[in-house]
């Protein structure tokens, strides 16, 4: 048997990648610990008034479903919903008139104002709609209109939030809640890719570190934010171009207070994302802006993501390097699919699709070196038709160090 090797190139990349997994499990992101039916819950004594605002644009599809499961919430405080229709080219603001539900109230919106993108805008708008002054609701229920919500969400999203006055601790008053709503996940590639979406989102936004350490985010197809503390922040306005809007939400709020975020069954989307296509194009609508329209932190994280996910694997599999390099990469490869398994458990999906990792983080590698070719095209940030990340890097800042 020849000597055991402990030199060469091999050996130290798989000892890099053998440390970068080490320290992620010490970090605790993975465990899916950070749910809404294990947070420490606080029960008003009287609950405080709410106002969902759901902007949409060319939704007919979902809006039914997503604002009856707003309107048959069992919420015992004053509860109301005004839905944006954003100049749907659809029929979304008839089906919402339609549904003549005595909680709805439909504005249409305005035409894009320049600056903003146009999620932002429309939300800006029913923020306004929602009143001002001694009319403003204690909270305001951000949600998207392809959201279903489950009749207690809102309770819980509540009691979360915790007391009526500021306390320390535990049950500290959350100035923002958010809910990661369980995505959908029915088709081969939906099964395969989604999982890992949230889980990358968890590695770069530990919800233990959001939760109760320096770190701040959000999820947002579900969140609930104090309207003082938004109004004091500046407002929709100040992050009025941001691209990653649930994360920059969640770095203004931190600034003003405690927040919280969380998995969920209790909200979930309701659009299928369909084939890898679909998915790849949700993923880089976004992904290049994460990196701030930096080539350097783009060529930093494929040769990151390459350590992480590509070494391991391929010790494993090919033994360059000699017998220890194999055996580290293959108990790093194990370390990795280990790690995985809570998310793919709430997934509900068997823990082998962890050894697919690899496979998966190289189509994440792709998806994003995708985004940053649209940007430069001028195509960055495409959704429904308008493209809306900034030709030039953005003054508003789209994370708090996933904050």
């Amino acid at each position: 048997m020849p000597p055991l090797a402990f030199s060469g190139l091999a050996f130290w990349l798989g000892l890099l990648a053998l440390a970068g997994w080490a320290v992620l499990a010490l970090s605790g992101f993975w465990t899916c610990r950070e749910r809404d039916d294990l947070a420490p819950l606080s029960v008003p004594a009287s609950w405080p008034e709410v106002v969902a605002v759901v902007p949409a644009r060319n939704e007919a599809d979902v809006i039914a479903t997503s604002l009856a499961s707003l309107a048959a919430q069992d919420y015992p405080g004053p509860f109301r919903i005004i839905l944006v229709d954003d100049n749907s080219e659809d029929q979304t603001g008839a089906i919402a008139r339609g549904l003549g539900a005595e909680r709805i109230s439909v504005l249409s919106g305005a035409p894009l104002a320049a600056g903003w993108t146009g999620k932002l805008w429309a939300v800006h708008q029913g923020i306004a709609a929602a009143g001002s002054g001694a009319g403003t609701p204690r909270y305001l229920w951000l949600t998207d209109a392809d959201i279903e919500h489950a009749p207690d969400t809102l309770s819980r999203l509540v009691s979360i939030a915790g007391p009526d006055r500021p306390t320390t601790g535990k049950l500290a008053r959350k100035r923002l809640v958010s809910f990661m709503a369980l995505l959908h996940c029915g088709t081969w590639a939906e099964r395969a890719l989604v999982p890992a979406f949230v889980w990358f989102f968890m590695m770069l936004y530990p919800f233990n570190w959001i939760n109760r350490g320096p770190l701040s985010g959000a999820a947002g197809g579900c969140v609930l934010v104090e309207a003082e503390a938004l109004a004091a922040a500046g407002g929709i306005a100040a992050m009025r171009g941001a691209l990653i809007d649930d994360c920059t939400l969640g770095a203004l709020i931190k600034r003003q207070g405690p927040i919280w975020l969380g998995l969920t069954y209790r909200s979930r989307s309701i659009r299928p994302y369909g084939g890898a296509g679909e998915i790849g194009a949700m993923i880089a609508r976004s992904a290049y802006a994460q990196l701030r329209y930096n080539p350097l932190l783009l060529l930093g994280t494929v040769l990151g993501l390459a350590l992480l996910f590509a070494v391991p694997p391929g010790l494993a599999l090919f033994g360059a390097g000699g017998e220890v390099a194999r055996w580290m990469g293959a108990g790093t490869f194990a370390l990795m699919a280990l790690l995985y398994r809570p998310m793919l458990s709430f997934y509900r999906r068997s823990p082998l699709w962890g050894f697919a990792l690899p496979v998966v983080a190289a189509f994440y590698v792709g998806c994003t070196l995708y985004s940053a070719w649209a940007w430069y095209r001028g195509k960055g940030g495409m959704w429904k038709g308008r493209a809306q990340a900034h030709t030039a890097p953005p003054q508003a800042k789209t994370a708090d160090t996933r904050g």
